[in-house]
């Protein structure tokens, strides 16, 4: 079995549009003033600046790295969906749900 130890720019690509599709397709489901409600903005948040750095290293030709900071990005939107604080509309095709 062959060891794939790059990333094609072809594979970055797909999880750049994975990612950008579920960063669209996600709403906020904590209620306005509960605590859920930051921790939902927390989760946004990092998976948002996840996914700008991830775009920098694409920039600077290290592929390796922008797909490891993408796969941050969706790990905590996944996360959040999982928890139940984004609403996702039960896509198991972009988000990783039940």
């Amino acid at each position: 079995m062959e060891r794939e130890d790059k990333v094609s720019e072809q594979k970055l690509n797909n999880y750049f549009s994975l990612t950008q599709q579920a960063l669209k397709k996600l709403k906020i489901a904590a209620p306005e003033e509960s605590h859920l409600r930051k921790i939902a903005e927390d989760y946004l948040d990092m998976a948002q600046r996840y996914f700008e750095d991830a775009q920098h290293f694409r920039k600077k030709g290290d592929f390796v790295t922008a797909f490891a900071s993408l796969n941050y990005a969706h790990g905590w939107l996944d996360a959040g969906a999982r928890l139940g604080i984004f609403d996702v509309d039960r896509d198991s095709r972009l988000f990783t749900v039940g």
